[in-house]
């Protein structure tokens, strides 16, 4: 299973997911990332509070 903070719910904004907060640069390159590199970046997101 891939580490994710998709929550099936994609509404892109000004190109970022309202829901996960990943850019679509993020969306696109996510399944290439290794394991690290996906829980380094979330730890980055900005993801709203009501999600």
């Amino acid at each position: 299973m891939v580490t994710s903070p998709c929550i099936n719910v994609c509404t892109v904004d000004d190109g970022v997911c309202t829901a996960c907060g990943r850019t679509l640069a993020d969306i696109t390159n996510w399944a290439s990332m290794t394991e690290a590199e996906r829980i380094e970046r979330m730890g980055e997101l900005d993801v709203p509070a009501d999600s």
